[in-house]
């Protein structure tokens, strides 16, 4: 959100043709400390879902053992 952005804690995985993301990195570096080049147009989409999905696989295993727990 706002708040990481104007500390920095953001992660921006790009994907695009390289000259323009190198002439976008500057910017994007006042806002994230981690500006990761992916490839082309799309790879940064690509891997923001598998960066999201393996979250979401690390949340259902925390909450089924924590479920397991209680039982």
């Amino acid at each position: 959100g706002v708040g990481a952005a104007r500390s920095r804690n953001l992660t921006f995985m790009v994907g695009g043709v390289e000259q323009e993301f190198n002439a976008a990195k500057e910017l994007l570096t006042c806002m994230g400390s981690n500006v990761i080049y992916c490839g082309e147009v799309g790879t940064g989409q690509a891997a923001k879902i598998c960066n999201n999905m393996l979250l979401a696989i690390s949340m259902i295993g925390t909450a089924e053992a924590m479920n397991l727990g209680i039982r």
